[in-house]
């Protein structure tokens, strides 16, 4: 049996101000591919040859710069033709990818790949579930699996999932098929966590319904927001070998998410910036973490807003750490000014000026970070505010990047991350957590955003309508 691997997983932003080229992404290809660790599981299937061709991935962003795409496609794609019959294809996909001038990246790939496969190799596709799906790239795939939490925690579960789903429908010899039902619900990912309701209800119910005859895996997409084109919304996929069954699934799944839109919430406290730093500072808890949600680099923001450090600083905020903060020109003004000098210079609002100015700034640079990685990193002391920030745009979710930076969260009393929800390692050690309404590429009011693509109506940029998959399905949806 021989399955070609490979894919690009990225997440982009329409309203983001920066492109994604292809220095941003991490490639692998070929042998190192298979090296890489992101599969461990392919030793349990020693009977498959597995194929590498390649992969790309990076730090959302912006859209993907158009000529970036078409090399990491064109790899893909050479290999593919350089590999010779196969029997299936496993596309290792995120869903969320926007590439500069175009519509439906993934569709455009999926359809790439299947041209050179031919119609009779089974291909299958793990993705996040804040991936798009439309028509147009259901068709061109066999099999489709995507996450299952929110934050995420199945993402090598998923992988694996599909791999040996793919591996079934070749041993079996019947082709997958696979039934979307869009849902005209577009929320942010902040609102649509799984580990409180009705996120745990809905996503809790999927293996359930895995359960039913002629279905293989139940998939419910939350969607992108951020991006404005016509594939942005909720979609309920579900893969089986029964046409009638994987289509009622579908169905009653969607209906059950649309039925309890008005239910989700971010199940935490939040408010704006000054409203939640005034909290942080009088809660006798410590750390407590505040989400620069409208920054999120884990989304596609720009990461340079210096906002919170502003409003810090205007608070009086005595131990504060707002890490993160992309400027590789302040970075630079530390290096100059070497470790426990006094240095003056300005952070962010260098490249997302409509939401940020820069912000000028005297203070102590406590430490300088190089790993060698080209992402040197300056730790600097402005008053009771202490600033991480960085020559690369970097998300903070992990303990090991606060301590690569030589800072440890739980010094600090008020700790500022740019990101949307708090990502595994982080929820456990975070004593309070307010996620603060901040504006940026990724604000969590989709009513700030000007969507000119997205269908309508849509909930909740549209309150007011009735919707079923019976009665509005894909013809009109």
């Amino acid at each position: 049996m021989r399955i070609a691997i490979g894919g690009i997983s990225n997440e982009n932003t329409t309203f983001s101000p920066i492109f994604n080229r292809l220095d941003d992404f991490t490639i692998w290809s070929d042998d190192a591919l298979l090296a890489s660790g992101r599969y461990p599981f392919l030793g349990q299937l020693p009977y498959v040859e597995f194929i590498p061709t390649l992969f790309g991935r990076s730090l959302p962003g912006g859209p993907v710069e158009n000529g970036a795409y078409q090399i990491m496609k064109a790899g893909i794609l050479a290999r593919l033709r350089a590999a010779g019959p196969l029997d299936g294809v496993y596309l290792d996909l995120h869903g969320a990818m926007f590439v500069e001038g175009m519509n439906d990246a993934e569709a455009d790939l999926a359809a790439a790949v299947r041209q050179i496969v031919g119609p009779d190799a089974i291909i299958a596709a793990s993705m996040d579930l804040h991936g798009n799906v439309s028509q147009a790239y259901v068709d061109q795939i066999d099999i489709i699996t995507c996450y299952r939490t929110a934050p995420h925690r199945d993402m090598v579960e998923t992988r694996q999932r599909a791999c040996e789903l793919l591996v079934q429908a070749i041993e079996s010899g019947v082709r997958p098929q696979i039934a979307l039902t869009p849902i005209p619900v577009l929320l942010v990912g902040e609102n649509t966590r799984t580990d409180v309701q009705p996120g745990a209800r809905l996503w809790g119910s999927l293996p359930a319904r895995d359960e039913t005859p002629g279905v293989l895996h139940t998939a419910l997409f939350v969607g992108f927001a951020w991006v404005d084109e016509e594939s942005a919304h909720g979609a309920a996929v579900v893969t089986g070998t029964d046409a009638q069954q994987i289509r009622r699934v579908a169905d009653e799944l969607g209906q059950d998410y649309f039925d309890a839109r008005h239910e989700f919430n971010f199940g935490v406290e939040s408010g704006g910036v000054d409203e939640c730093i005034q909290i942080a500072i009088a809660a006798p808890e410590q750390p407590v973490f505040l989400s620069d949600s409208g920054d999120n680099v884990t989304a596609g923001a720009v990461g340079d807003i210096p906002l919170f450090v502003e409003r810090l600083l205007a608070h009086g905020a005595a131990n504060a750490l707002v890490v993160g903060l992309w400027d590789a020109e302040a970075v630079a003004a530390c290096q100059a000014a070497g470790e426990g000098q006094m240095v003056e210079t300005t952070l962010g609002g260098k490249v997302d000026t409509q939401h940020g100015t820069p912000l000028p700034v005297r203070g102590s640079v406590q430490k300088l970070v190089d790993a060698g990685d080209g992402n040197p990193q300056a730790v600097l002391q402005v008053a009771g505010v202490t600033v991480v920030i960085t020559t690369l745009r970097q998300s903070f979710t992990l303990l090991t990047d606060f301590a690569n930076a030589g800072v440890d969260p739980l010094d600090y009393k008020i700790v500022v991350v740019k990101l949307g929800y708090l990502f595994p390692e982080l929820m456990p050690i975070a004593a309070k957590w307010l996620m603060t309404l901040s504006h940026g590429a990724t604000d969590l009011d989709l009513a700030h955003l000007p969507y000119q693509q997205i269908k309508r109506p849509m909930f909740p940029a549209d309150t007011e309508f009735t919707w079923s998959p019976a009665a509005n399905h894909l013809a009109t949806f």
